[in-house]
């Protein structure tokens, strides 16, 4: 295996450091990567076909499990063969949203070896998270170390294949088993990975639509829409439901009186258009507290300014901006962005009971399709890049 985050910093130091296999020890302020637990499952299952993967359906042999209290502080951490969770039923991730989560990719690149995309900034987000939730504290590069190790343990599960790779389940609950509304003594970190294709039924690039309503609001000025708390995914989904009874694939989520657009579905929203000043321009809305920092995004930002073939912008756009922009044929491309769906184009926005058409690699430019091959190359190490990071 290749060397760890923390086998690096020991590295520095001039300490040694490397897997071992320990004895549980008592809690501490920190867990350890190296003082990590493994048993081994004994029931090994098939491995799927690659090609018939549903997102989020399947899960490899194993997981990553960490409990914490407020007493005695974090356990030693541990690998264990796939199994159910025995929760106290009145725990607060339950009852009152005392939960996160992360979302991150492993691939099988082209040296048929494993590698993560960008981890440690799913870990510096959870962390940030977790601090909102009043959840405690931990070390990022340990974290990821450990989930190297599962993933190491289960890396026949990542697919063979240029099309599927490893889905990565950071979870981060409150287990405090008491009905109080109160910051948690007691919580589970855990980690479940599973081999996935495409996010949607329809598959690889496949353009989506959008109901952009605002009766309807994802986040709010001083909510938590910059953090990744269960609690901002699960209210969206009678949304959801209602864009799909109006024949649209995802719901466009607006802010404001003047209907700011915020986020498309659980992506990350780009355009690229002209704009009043007649200059070529990508434009995503800014990190202002609403907004996920998605690391998808940022890595499309990062690109682009890397090419320095147009400007590149963090700005507020409104659904009027929007509206004169395709009136005025200024508009070239919409598309979202996101760990799960990478790059996706949208062709049309329902918006107060009148379509928008918006141009597609059909009939207009090809950004999108550009960012999704040039991250798809990284990602499966057909372009060498230091985003990447080896298990």
């Amino acid at each position: 295996m290749a060397a760890t985050m923390s086998q690096v910093f020991c590295k520095q130091l001039g300490v040694a450091s490397r897997w071992t296999i320990l004895p549980l020890r008592s809690m501490s302020t920190a867990f350890k990567a190296s003082d990590i637990q493994i048993e081994l499952t004994k029931r090994p299952k098939e491995k799927p076909d690659p090609g018939k993967l549903i997102f989020g359906k399947t899960f490899t042999d194993h997981m990553l499990t960490v409990e914490w209290n407020n007493e005695k502080g974090w356990a030693k951490p541990c690998i264990k063969p796939f199994q159910n969770l025995s929760l106290h039923p009145a725990i607060s991730a339950l009852h009152y949203s005392v939960q996160l989560f992360e979302g991150m990719k492993a691939f099988r690149c082209v040296d048929k070896k494993v590698h993560l995309f960008r981890p440690m900034k799913n870990m510096e987000r959870m962390h940030r998270s977790a601090l909102r939730a009043s959840l405690p504290s931990f070390d990022k590069a340990e974290l990821l170390d450990c989930i190297r190790k599962l993933i190491e343990v289960d890396q026949e599960w990542v697919p063979y294949s240029d099309t599927a790779s490893l889905y990565i389940r950071p979870t981060f609950i409150g287990t405090e088993p008491s009905l109080g509304v109160a910051k948690s003594n007691h919580a589970l970190l855990y980690c479940i990975i599973g081999p996935v294709g495409p996010y949607f039924p329809s598959g690889g690039f496949t353009p989506i639509s959008l109901l952009a309503d605002p009766k309807f609001v994802r986040a709010w000025m001083g909510g938590v829409g910059d953090s990744k708390l269960g609690g901002n995914y699960g209210p969206t989904i009678y949304v959801q439901s209602i864009a799909a009874d109006q024949g649209c694939h995802q719901v466009l989520w607006l802010y404001g009186e003047d209907h700011q657009i915020t986020e498309a579905g659980t992506m990350n929203i780009f355009v690229y258009w002209t704009n009043e000043q007649g200059e070529e321009e990508l434009v995503t809305p800014p990190l202002n507290g609403i907004i996920l920092p998605g690391v998808t995004r940022h890595s499309l930002l990062d690109l682009a300014r890397q090419w320095g073939k147009f400007k590149v912008a963090e700005k507020t756009i409104t659904m009027s901006d929007l509206i004169k922009g395709l009136e005025e044929k200024r508009v070239k491309e919409v598309f979202g962005a996101g760990t799960a769906c990478v790059v996706l184009p949208v062709n049309r926005i329902l918006y107060q009971q009148k379509s928008y058409h918006i141009p597609t690699m059909d009939n207009g430019p090809d950004l999108a399709k550009r960012f999704l091959k040039e991250l798809t190359d990284i990602q499966y190490g057909r372009t060498p890049s230091d985003w990447m990071l080896s298990i």
